[in-house]
């Protein structure tokens, strides 16, 4: 665990690398509903091929107890995640040096991707799973209206049910379906104020209003799709990572698979693929690195 630059204690599940040294450092973002207990599969895959997963708990979900489903804004969300990585970075200093990856999945996505557009410095690439960027339940203006009055009157810390209750929606297996059903930590409410930042987040990675232009990023990126997905529209999402990627991107499609491929039946598939990409992007690095590991790692905001 690490505690927040606010006093927030906040919770992670780790893995470390097979083998001698980690070829890469992944840290992990889940989605809105989720916690890191959901792919403990795919983390265990990961560090048996040699990599060494830090898979964060977003605070007020999984391990989280405090506070459950709240976030004060977005600029929270981006420095919990900052602080991390920063961490990560001054604890390597007495250790070689290692590629640190960004992976968000679903809704972490989102968070993940506003991260490395703020921040590359402190990362080497970026992979996202079903990003939760253009969901098919996106709010309508008029309900965002209505959050930002609630907001306004003080009722930030008011909750909402997460529109995510069917299990179908994450998966077919009618066994994964009973898991999601029983998992006692899995987020069923979210507060206002966490629904608004969840909305700034969208603002931040699609468009950059404080420079008029369209939002980027130039690490190497990857983009998983689930093309049975009933929560992410495929094809906005398609469209905005070849606006937002750099040309050093990669998108797999996966055509029968449902949103979560953690619960699919062929999961090593996916699995197989991603650890294909890492060590590209592994194999990519210069001696030293690269000159984003190299940059001192911005200080996150005291917020």
């Amino acid at each position: 665990m690490y505690r927040a630059s606010d006093g927030y204690l906040l919770q992670y599940r780790h893995w470390s690398a097979a083998g001698s040294a980690p070829r890469a450092r992944i840290v992990a973002l889940h989605g809105i509903q989720s916690h890191s207990g959901w792919y403990t599969y795919s983390s265990r895959r990961l560090a048996e091929a040699g990599y060494e997963v830090f898979f964060l708990d977003r605070r007020g979900a999984g391990l989280n107890r405090c506070s459950r489903g709240h976030a004060l804004h977005s600029e929270r969300l981006i420095n919990d995640v900052v602080q991390f990585l920063t961490r990560l970075h001054r604890q390597q200093d007495s250790e070689q040096r290692r590629p640190i990856v960004l992976l968000g999945v679903s809704w972490g996505g989102k968070l993940a991707a506003a991260v490395a557009q703020r921040h590359p410095q402190l990362l080497s690439a970026i992979a996202l799973l079903y990003p939760g960027i253009f969901s098919k339940m996106q709010p309508r203006q008029r309900d965002l209206w209505k959050l930002r009055f609630i907001e306004a009157i003080g009722w930030g810390m008011g909750h909402v049910p997460i529109p995510l209750n069917d299990p179908q929606l994450f998966t077919s297996d009618p066994q994964w379906q009973e898991h999601i059903r029983r998992d006692e930590l899995a987020l069923l409410t979210a507060t206002v104020s966490f629904l608004l930042s969840s909305q700034k987040l969208t603002e931040l990675v699609t468009v950059s209003r404080e420079h008029e232009r369209p939002a980027s990023c130039n690490l190497p990126a990857l983009l998983m799709l689930a093309g049975r997905d009933d929560v992410i529209d495929n094809a906005q999402t398609r469209a905005w990572f070849e606006r937002w990627a750099g040309p050093s991107r990669m998108l797999i499609e996966y055509p029968n698979a449902r949103h979560t491929l953690e619960f699919e039946s062929d999961r090593d598939r996916f699995i197989d693929d991603l650890i294909a990409w890492l060590a590209d992007v592994e194999a990519s690095q210069p001696v030293e690195k690269g000159v984003w590991l190299r940059a001192e790692p911005q200080n996150p905001l005291e917020k």
